[in-house]
């Protein structure tokens, strides 16, 4: 059959994912874009400036947003494991439920007690939205597009805590609060609707593994080098992003041309993504992590010397060229490294430590700041990015990819069960014409 005479591929046949869990993937994303819109614009953007409706203090909403993302943190492994052992549909649509029952305590009592459960309460619902959402779209990802497809969904979700922030905080000033409360319930409404689309259990083939797979040995063994990488790499990010702001005039830079700097870096690093996460899933994601840490490190270094105006409009593509390395290189090595049957909840670990990172950067930076002003922190920056891309390229050994493979029952014929390490070969790749080899995803 010639090229002219192959039929034409639909939509979905196109996309970097699995025909039958494209639909579940684009649910998950919906949800988890709803939650990070309501949670960032009702604390931040909201209660920020109702405080006084309510009769809170700032130290009030304060410490309820400090209790929200606390509690969201610590409860990101146990919410990975409940995934693991439910499946994504179950853990999500309880989630979706607690945060919309959480909110919904806000119409019968103000008070400042309540208000703090609110928040510890709606932290547990959100804290399986980002590990279900990551886990299904690794699972969803045609072999060869995992950072790819991980970084697009990432980057899609998280300009929804932006939006929300000013969204809320307009409505704050220009409508009654009970109605901006009303606005987040819908939406979580909405968000817990969309649970229904979502698949009940993981592919067929992670399931039979799951059961019979070898469990901790294996994740623990994985989850070793990968746990101080994902500290450093959310550490560097906001020890810099939390004083960005405060040193912008001790660089030299009016507000506008740092956007103007940060929209270069950001134009840079999303038109670089499809290029550096192609590298990153042709087994590269170690090399793609190190580099993106090392052009990073780079960055920061050149401004620690307080550059001219023109050097930092430079800097600032090699700052975001970095991360369009980082961000797929990331997402590919955890989905290389990480057994696909323990995905869940080994991913949860590695988001509440990244989540820890967060943290403590603003902190770090602070401190940094404070000391030795911008050229100290910029410095510090520098050297952990250094530091970092040294550690991926000298500990390769500790960075092997976990073989995801299926053994066979017959020439061509994949069997479900997880092979044996003497008796292994390479999943075959599924297409839209492999759909039935993996099962019902329903």
């Amino acid at each position: 059959m010639t090229k002219t005479d192959q039929p034409k591929k639909s939509v979905l046949e196109r996309l970097p994912l699995r025909r039958e869990l494209a639909a579940g993937v684009g649910a998950a994303v919906l949800v988890l874009m709803f939650a990070e819109f309501v949670r960032s614009g009702f604390y931040m953007g909201f209660l920020a400036r109702a405080s006084e409706h309510y009769g809170l203090t700032a130290l009030a909403v304060g410490s309820a947003w400090s209790a929200h993302l606390y509690t969201d943190t610590l409860m990101r492994g146990p919410a990975g494991v409940l995934i693991q052992r439910y499946g994504p549909k179950v853990v999500v649509m309880a989630g979706a439920a607690i945060c919309l029952g959480a909110l919904g305590l806000l119409t019968v009592s103000h008070a400042g007690w309540t208000l703090f459960v609110v928040a510890i309460l709606h932290g547990v619902g959100f804290s399986p939205m980002w590990p279900a959402t990551m886990n299904l779209t690794a699972d969803a990802a045609k072999e060869g597009y995992q950072g790819r497809v991980l970084s697009l969904v990432s980057t899609s979700i998280m300009p929804m805590s932006g939006i929300g922030l000013f969204a809320f905080g307009i409505l704050a000033t220009r409508t009654a609060p009970q109605n901006v409360v009303l606005l987040a319930l819908v939406t979580l409404g909405i968000g817990l609707a969309l649970t229904v689309l979502m698949p009940r259990q993981r592919p067929a083939h992670i399931e039979q593994a799951k059961k019979e797979g070898k469990a901790s040995r294996s994740v623990l063994h994985a989850l070793a080098p990968l746990m101080p990488a994902a500290l450093m790499q959310t550490l560097t990010q906001s020890m810099i992003g939390a004083w960005i702001l405060s040193m912008a005039p001790k660089l030299g830079l009016s507000d506008w041309q740092l956007i103007v700097a940060l929209v270069i870096g950001g134009a840079v690093a999303f038109g670089a993504m499809p290029f550096t996460g192609k590298f990153a899933d042709r087994g590269k994601a170690r090399q793609a992590v190190a580099l993106g840490y090392a052009l990073v490190g780079l960055a920061f270094l050149g401004f620690a010397f307080l550059p001219p105006l023109p050097v930092i409009f430079a800097l600032a593509p090699v700052a975001g060229l970095g991360y369009a390395f980082l961000t797929p290189g990331w997402a590919a090595l955890i989905t290389q490294l990480l057994p696909e049957a323990q995905r869940p909840s080994a991913w949860g670990v590695l988001m509440t430590v990244e989540s820890a990172g967060f943290a403590a950067g603003p902190l770090l930076g602070g401190l940094a700041l404070s000391t030795a002003g911008p050229k100290g922190l910029f410095g510090l920056g520098a050297a952990l990015g250094f530091l970092t891309a040294l550690g991926y390229l000298l500990f390769k050994k500790y960075f092997q990819p976990y073989p995801q493979t299926f053994k066979t029952d017959g020439p061509g014929t994949p069997s479900l069960d997880p092979a044996p390490p003497d008796a292994a070969v390479p999943i075959p790749k599924v297409g839209p014409d492999r759909a039935d080899a993996v099962g019902d995803h329903r």
